[in-house]
């Protein structure tokens, strides 16, 4: 199992993602490509600036009393699975 990052904020969510991405060792635009999103949208979240939704969730589930974590893959893992 990879590294388990807590996400209280935009900015953790932000790192997560870019993190994933690295650990999987993928581009930016395959990495768009793999979640059916542009990777502008993908950029766009690994620097923070998409997440008026994501600030809002987190609000209410930490509010709530949930903890939100992300567990990265590790380096390569993604690689192994999709023959990348």
């Amino acid at each position: 199992m990879g590294q388990q990052v807590e996400v209280r904020t935009t900015a953790d969510f932000a790192l997560a993602v870019a993190e994933a991405r690295y650990a999987a060792g993928l581009t930016q635009a395959q990495a768009a490509e793999r979640a059916g999103i542009e990777r502008t949208y993908l950029a766009r979240m690994e620097a923070g600036l998409s997440t008026v939704l994501l600030t809002r969730l987190l609000r209410v589930l930490t509010r709530l009393g949930a903890r939100v974590t992300v567990t990265l893959p590790d380096p390569g893992a993604a690689r192994q699975l999709d023959g990348i």
